[in-house]
């Protein structure tokens, strides 16, 4: 359980930013190495790369090199894990607010 705690945490917190969940979106049908993905942001090389290291580390990518370049992806078992969790509280929340309408209706 802690670990999945964990896990889930790195994911919220890797999608907590703006430029990580673009990058995300642009890496999502395509594959890209990170000097491509480095071009579209006024930021270094370097901070790109902790970038990717914590979508790496989240499980929300993946990246292989190929001679010099390192390409990277989407990693859809990320975001279906991100999905799941949050799908087990849409039903909750959902139930409880189908009996808050009744109640409403009823009253």
């Amino acid at each position: 359980m802690v670990e999945y705690a964990m896990r889930i945490d790195n994911i919220f917190a890797a999608l907590a930013d703006p430029i990580r969940r673009d990058i995300l979106e642009r890496v999502s049908d395509v594959e890209l190495t990170v000097n491509q993905i480095a071009l579209d942001y006024d930021i270094s090389l370097a901070a790109i790369s902790k970038h990717l290291k914590v979508l790496l580390e989240a499980g929300l990518i993946r990246k292989r090199k190929e001679g010099r370049y390192n390409y990277v992806t989407t990693k859809p078992e990320g975001m279906r894990e991100a999905a799941a969790y949050i799908k087990q509280y849409e039903e909750l929340w959902g139930e409880r607010l189908d009996a808050l309408d009744n109640y409403l209706k009823e009253g």
